[in-house]
């Protein structure tokens, strides 16, 4: 199924009324007409043909038709705690925050405690930039209602399904907690520099830069039962600074992911192993670099090359699909 549209053809798409989810540079993005669309910037993605860079083309999901009763709504960092009281009570949301923005800190250290937020399924993606473009450009999301591109706002569409249906979130996660040293983070941050090693003072980037740490494997913590990734993004010695795709919090025990094996045969298998046609779906930028996917499908699935996956909660260095499953009703 054709994902990878022109300018033009999106605008065409929009016309329809149907309600769409939008990726694509942020100048495409801003000459799209108004219509029932949310969108993120990005230039990568995996569309029909594969793995892609593209400042010109849009990667379209079609999540509903225009009398659907889907509903587009923003969100602050005040009002987010609320999504899932906006939320079908049988549906499924998506949601795209900008990266590196008050949003994203305030989603990904409270999402798990939003109310009911485990009881509705709630998928999306963190907007980025090209990585030439990192601290020159700021991530957005667009309101296609408005026509609005903004770093304040989060975005997202509330879709409600028939009776009989269910959404269900979908999470593919190469990564486990290696069981060594275990690292600690004195305060919230993207940005870290102070941390303990097994209870003593360090620097963590020179500590990954003697221990010569696999940065294609993430640090993995336990939050609340829940295995999730903090992805790095660059490691700088001589200002003694790590950077990462997501914060990390102080109070939780981090460990260097256990080895994978090849990662490319390793990713290929974990995505083979799932064959759905999912109605959204969403790569990060780590896998599509790592797992070399440029040119390259991943089964079925197509969508943004993101900054980081939402399913329920801030993810990195995962696939996330939502698949729609038939139930019994009566």
């Amino acid at each position: 199924m054709r994902s990878m549209f022109s300018l033009d053809e999106t605008a065409s798409l929009i016309g329809s009324g149907k309600f769409l989810a939008l990726a694509a540079d942020e100048a495409i993005l801003r000459q799209l007409p108004a219509g029932n669309w949310i969108g993120g910037t990005i230039p990568y993605f995996v569309g029909d043909q594969g793995g892609m860079q593209s400042r010109a083309l849009v990667h379209v999901t079609e999540l509903a038709g225009p009398d659907s009763g889907a509903r587009i709504v923003g969100y602050t960092a005040a009002s987010l705690p609320g999504i899932a009281g906006d939320a079908p009570e049988n549906g499924y949301s998506v949601l795209i925050i900008p990266a590196l923005s008050p949003l994203h800190l305030e989603f990904a250290a409270n999402a798990a405690e939003y109310d009911e937020i485990f009881m509705k399924p709630l998928v999306g993606w963190i907007s980025g930039v090209h990585l030439d473009d990192l601290g020159k450009v700021s991530p957005k999301v667009a309101n296609g209602l408005t026509g609005q591109v903004t770093e304040d706002l989060a975005m997202a569409v509330h879709v409600p399904i028939p009776a009989g249906q269910l959404g269900v979130v979908r999470i593919l996660n190469l990564f486990r907690q290696g069981g060594g040293d275990v690292f600690t983070f004195p305060k919230d941050g993207f940005t870290v520099s102070d941390c303990l090693v097994n209870g003593q003072p360090a620097n963590f980037a020179s500590y990954v830069q003697e221990h010569g740490l696999d940065t294609t494997r993430p640090l993995v913590a336990d939050y609340n039962g829940a295995q999730i990734n903090v992805s790095f993004q660059a490691v700088d010695g001589d200002k003694g600074e790590v950077s990462f795709y997501a914060p990390v919090f102080s109070g939780f025990e981090y460990q260097h992911a256990a080895q994978v094996g090849d990662y490319v045969q390793e990713f290929d298998a974990l995505v083979s192993a799932s064959h759905v046609r999912a109605p959204f779906a969403c790569n990060c930028i780590l896998n599509y670099l790592f797992g070399k996917l440029e040119g390259r499908r991943t089964g079925d699935f197509t969508g943004p090359v993101t900054f980081g996956e939402i399913g329920y909660q801030l993810l990195n260095q995962t696939l996330v699909y939502l698949e729609i499953v038939e139930t019994k009703v009566g």
